[in-house]
């Protein structure tokens, strides 16, 4: 009895053991690589430079600290035609946030001038980068105020969310065939 159980615990401690080492193996094998001595003099002090330099090169860190060549698939904004013309189109407002990594700009309440009572707010959330009607959502929000402390908002659908989608569309398709273009 206490023979069987010896084989069947070493059995399962072989087994684990196992996974254990392929697991160490690939832990130690990733942090190899090439050494590449550095001269200090034609390195910057700053950190700030070296990581510039590091991004224009295309360098980025893996696991343990181990160098890639070749950059990510990173697409800035300037290079996102639907991002760029709906920038374009709100430039009369102020901004509260754009923020291109979560895909949202948020304009401040604007009014016109001489109508202090009646403002609007614009948020346009990018679902994809793809130049298409259903790839960003806009809300316009209303403030209406009777007096400073009693303002009601509402959000509503209207003609100026249609305006502003064909614009932005418009814009964008205009600004996708200037990169084409310019890429032949």
């Amino acid at each position: 009895m206490i023979i069987k159980l010896f084989l069947i615990n070493s059995d399962y401690l072989m087994h684990n053991l196992a996974k254990i080492t392929i697991i160490l193996f690939f832990i130690l094998y990733s942090g190899c690589g090439i050494y590449k001595p550095v001269d200090a003099r034609k390195v910057s002090e700053t950190g700030t430079e070296r990581a510039r330099k590091n991004i224009e090169e295309g360098r980025s860190f893996g696991l343990f600290g181990q160098i890639r060549g070749g950059g990510g698939g990173f697409e800035f904004a300037s290079s996102n035609e639907l991002w760029r013309a709906s920038l374009d189109i709100l430039d009369f407002m102020p901004l509260t946030s754009a923020n291109y990594s979560g895909g949202i700009i948020i304009t401040d309440w604007y009014s016109e001038e001489g109508n202090s009572k009646d403002s609007i707010k614009i948020t346009i959330k990018f679902l994809t980068n793809e130049i298409r009607s259903d790839a960003f959502d806009i809300d316009i929000f209303y403030k209406k105020c009777v007096s400073i402390n009693n303002c009601s908002i509402n959000k509503k659908e209207g003609p100026l969310k249609k305006e502003l989608t064909k614009k932005i569309l418009t814009k964008a398709a205009v600004y996708k065939k200037q990169s084409k273009d310019k890429k032949k």
